[in-house]
């Protein structure tokens, strides 16, 4: 990212590669009971009409969400799909986030001065490659978060069990279920994530409002969240819908978007806003700000491995 002073020794690729998937299971760590409250409240209601959801809704807010999983399924039931999440980061945000400075690199030809344009290319570039090897992990993880442990109708009972169970019953393909609205998402949060926050700490460093330091990683953190969850949360809850519906219950990503927009209107689009930016904001700070100091820790233990005695 853009901010090392002239002193410092830039970070190589293997060292954003590894440091981003390890601050992005950090990340999850932390915020994954909020990851499953938005996917329990995308979830609820698509079976039914916006009027009747609203009046049977199981979950009421992001605290209700919780309150109701702890009391009904237990605490345990915050962290299903937890083993499937940590899969999904080391593989995905490796790539998506490990990898942008060095496409940005490529896309530019070297050059220090980045046009928003060549970052968006990266970001989606990223984005979309980091869907391309990550899938699988990432359909496990939210058939594991959709499902309610209470009532003994689980459809899975292990991480192994679900990648086995779907590509028995749905086939190859249906580990791949949702890609392309995955590669949407994606691409967008990808844009929106790395590309507000690389342009935040850039114009906070140019304008000497702040130094390149645990504040400005914060702040560009915080406001790369927001700006993520505004823009990405309608693509996110089709495909979370999508990735966790039953063989046939949509033709594609297409037509589950349609059937919400016409069963539940347009704020459907938007179920689980709150729970989305808690977890997006406050993963962001947590990732970003990990992220960092993982970097200057990686370069300094090199350093000093490598200086002579």
């Amino acid at each position: 990212m853009v901010g090392f002073k002239a002193t410092d020794v830039p970070p190589t690729a293997t060292v954003k590669f590894l440091g981003a998937g390890t601050a992005a299971c950090i990340a999850d760590l932390i915020t994954f009971p909020l990851d499953t409250a938005k996917v329990r409240l995308q979830i609820q209601g698509e079976s039914q009409g916006a009027v009747r959801a609203t009046a049977s809704a199981q979950y009421r807010g992001v605290l209700g969400t919780i309150l109701t999983m702890v009391r009904t399924e237990g605490p345990r039931s915050l962290y299903n799909g937890l083993v499937a999440g940590l899969q999904r980061q080391m593989s995905f945000a490796s790539v998506r986030i490990g990898l942008y400075d060095s496409v940005k690199q490529f896309y530019t030809k070297g050059s220090e001065h980045a046009s928003i344009g060549s970052r968006l290319l990266a970001g989606s570039t990223t984005g979309a490659l980091a869907v391309a090897v990550a899938q699988p992990t990432d359909v496990v993880k939210v058939r594991f978060q959709a499902q309610a442990r209470a009532g003994g109708g689980r459809r899975y009972q292990s991480t192994v069990d679900a990648y086995k169970t779907i590509a028995r019953e749905e086939g190859f393909r249906g580990l791949w279920k949702g890609t392309s609205p995955n590669v949407a998402r994606n691409a967008i949060v990808n844009c929106a994530e790395l590309v507000t926050y690389d342009l935040i700490k850039d114009t906070l460093l140019k304008a000497n409002l702040m130094t390149d330091d645990l504040p400005c990683h914060f702040t560009s953190a915080f406001g790369a969240g927001f700006c993520t969850t505004v823009i990405a949360s309608p693509v996110d809850v089709v495909k979370t819908r999508y990735m966790n519906s039953a063989l046939s219950q949509y033709s594609s990503a297409g037509h589950c978007a349609l059937t919400m927009l016409q069963k539940e209107g347009p704020r459907a689009f938007y179920k689980g806003f709150m729970p989305s930016f808690l977890r997006l904001g406050s993963w962001n700070v947590v990732m970003f700000v990990t992220y960092e100091q993982l970097k200057r820790a990686l370069m300094a233990a090199c350093t000093s491995r490598e200086a002579p005695f």
